[in-house]
Formats: C-alpha cells, structure tokens, sequence
C-alpha cells in the first residue's frame, strides 16, 4: 500500500488552464520524493494539495489507504517545514518545537520528553531556551525541522527548506535532512525543490514536472524514476537540459543512415557526421533531430568522432575546467581536468562518444538508448 497516492490529481483557479495536470503518483512508505522543476511549475501547489493547505480541482488524494480530499489538513497525520521557517519570534527553541503538542494536549513530560529528543537529533540541545532572533539561518531551519518531527507524523512536507541559507549551509543541512529520513522508521518525506543538487543527492525518486511555454503539458509530470535514470535515460529534449549541471549540449541534425543499434547523424550547420547508439527504428533518413551530450561525457580529443570547435572560455574550478566553445551548430560546454591548459581563441577538437550521444526528435522526445551508461572520457 502506497503511502501517498494521487489519481488524476488536477488543479485549477477559475478559468485559466490547470497549473497541475492529471497527476498518477504512488509515494511508497519511507520513500523519499522530490518533486523537482523550474519556478513556477506547480511543485509547491501540488505539495500543498498533499498539505491540505490547497484544496483539488479534480482527482483523489489517498494517505496511508484513507481518501483525504476532504479531511482538514490537521487531521491528515503530516507536517509541513516551509522555506520561511515560520517560527514564533515571542516564542523560544523549545516552545516552538512544542506548540503543535501542546495544541493536541499532549501530556507535560510527552512533550518534554519528545521536544529533548528532537534537540538532540538537531544538535539544538544548547539552545531551547533561546529566541529565534539569536539563532543563524541553520539554526532556524533546524528548529522548523524539529517541530515537524516532535509531531511523529506519517508524511513530512519539505517547500523549499534550504532556500534561504548559504551554500555551505545548505550544503551541512542537506546531510542533516537525508541523515534524518534514515531515523525516520516508515514516514515517507516528499521534498520541493528547484535545485537538481538536493535532488539528486536526496531523492530515491524525483518526479520532474513540466513548465514553460507548452500549455498542453504543464504542470504534468515530464518524468518519474531514480535521479540516474533521469540522468542517463532522460525521457524527452525538456527532462535532459534540465537535469545535469551545466546542462546538456544541445546540436541541430539530420538522420544520415539507419543501422541496428545506432544512428549516423550529419550536423546540420557543419556537415560532420556523428554516431549515436541510439534505437532508430522509428526514424527516416533525412529526418531533422537533436543530438544531445552531457559536458562530464566528451573530452578533448581529436579522431572521426569529434567535433571542430574554437575555444571562447575556460572555468577553472580547481579539480576540472569547463571549456565554453563555438562551433558552426552553436556552442556547446565541455568537462577537462582541472589544469588542462586552454585559452580562449584555440582551436580544437571535442570528442562526442557514440555511447554518450542522445537523439530527440522533432516533439523532443528521446530515442531508446542502450542500458549502457557511459564513463567519463575527458582528458
């Protein structure tokens, strides 16, 4: 049984088109779930639907087997931590994190006893008789954290926590945040983001919703599955540049030749030829796709694979270098060591290996690539 299910879940204000599209979801029990997109995709709509705090067009929304689209957000056995923090300036650490027990007329020592437990996870020990005021940004989250937690909840709901802190803090607290789902025995965790970081390094399974100027698909899911299989197998043109930082190249060109297993593709600005290994039965010689390849998987090399580029700039980021080049179809972005001596102006050759290589289609959806997941290549 699913924890959390959404069937045909929609939602929509007044007559404008849906911000949330016919959503199918199964959240298992001790899932961690990020609900992943750019701004403005209907990510914490949808987990405000879960909340309570929003009510549903259309759909089911089932928690724990129990039909939920009408029960009060207070009686649906969730906490929320919200990217604001919400914390009661008049208010210490410890009554903070107590107020939803004391609410629920919770005995004394229950809440005593739970709200010294949750400090103690939270490192918070030396700090419950403070104000918020004379706590960092961490420290504050933390506490947000920790009133969700003293609640013992089935599901926690995360909008955005670390929005608000600095790298290195958000960096600190996202170990926090993934050390904690692993105390939590059966709760499932749905988290919202923006940043595919916290995706990828927390999720078990993130669900990627559409956005932009397709009114037919957004606020739909572009694609659900462990963050490597959206990484390596990226469903359409719109999944693959979203996931992956920097994000994947992207080159216009035609279908050359059709074989088992692979597809040759002339670039359409610069006449060279490529291979992907990619499944083309559904494609015809002559057909207009995009040839897709991710930064970490090409390298500087020079053979019949590669691609004529001029160096524009180099980021040296200390372990490895990103070299920013133009060539005749665009520019395109590639991952070299670190100390890799490149200026601007040079010319060179990028390797693209077949096994890295994606097709998309005229629609942007993606072609069957093998299982094969390529390694890295770069010099």
């Amino acid at each position: 049984m699913a924890a959390i299910r959404l069937t045909n879940v929609q939602k929509s204000y007044g007559e404008h088109p849906p911000v949330i599209r016919r959503v199918n979801l199964d959240i298992a029990q001790h899932e961690f779930c990020v609900f992943l997109g750019p701004s403005g995709c209907g990510k914490s709509t949808l987990l405000r639907m879960i909340a309570g705090l929003e009510d549903l067009s259309e759909g089911e929304l089932h928690i724990g087997g129990r039909l939920m689209n009408d029960v009060p957000s207070a009686a649906r056995g969730v906490a929320m931590v919200f990217q604001s923090y919400a914390l009661f300036p008049h208010m210490t650490v410890f009554d903070n994190m107590a107020f939803g027990l004391k609410l629920a007329k919770q005995p004394k020592d229950v809440i005593d006893s739970k709200v010294r437990e949750a400090a103690r996870i939270l490192q918070l020990d030396a700090f419950l008789e403070r104000y918020p005021k004379a706590l960092s940004g961490g420290q504050r989250q933390r506490v947000a954290i920790g009133r969700a937690i003293v609640r013992e909840p089935g599901v926690f709901l995360f909008d955005e926590p670390l929005s608000n802190l600095d790298a290195a803090l958000r960096g600190q607290t996202r170990v926090e945040i993934a050390r904690l789902h692993q105390r939590f025995a059966n709760a499932s965790v749905v988290y919202v983001t923006h940043d595919q970081v916290e995706a990828m390094t927390l999720a078990d399974r993130i669900v990627l919703l559409h956005a932009g100027a397709d009114a037919e698909r957004f606020g739909s899911v572009a694609q659900s599955g462990a963050p490597l299989e959206l990484y390596h197998h990226p469903k359409s043109r719109f999944v693959a540049g979203f996931i992956g930082s920097p994000r994947m190249n992207f080159i216009d060109a035609v279908v050359e030749s059709i074989e088992p297993g692979r597809v040759s593709v002339t670039l359409a600005q610069s006449g060279e030829t490529l291979i992907a290994q990619v499944d083309g039965q559904r494609l015809q010689r002559g057909q207009p796709v995009t040839l897709g390849v991710r930064p970490e998987h090409v390298c500087l090399d020079g053979d019949e694979q590669s691609i004529q580029c001029t160096t524009v700039l180099s980021e040296r980021l200390g372990e490895h270098s990103y070299i920013h080049a133009d060539h005749a179809g665009g520019s395109l972005v590639a991952k070299a060591a670190g100390d890799t001596p490149i200026g601007s102006g040079e010319r060179i050759r990028i390797h693209v290996p077949s096994a890295a290589c994606h097709l998309f289609d005229a629609d942007g959806v993606a072609l069957r690539r093998s299982r094969f997941e390529p390694e890295r290549v770069a010099a």
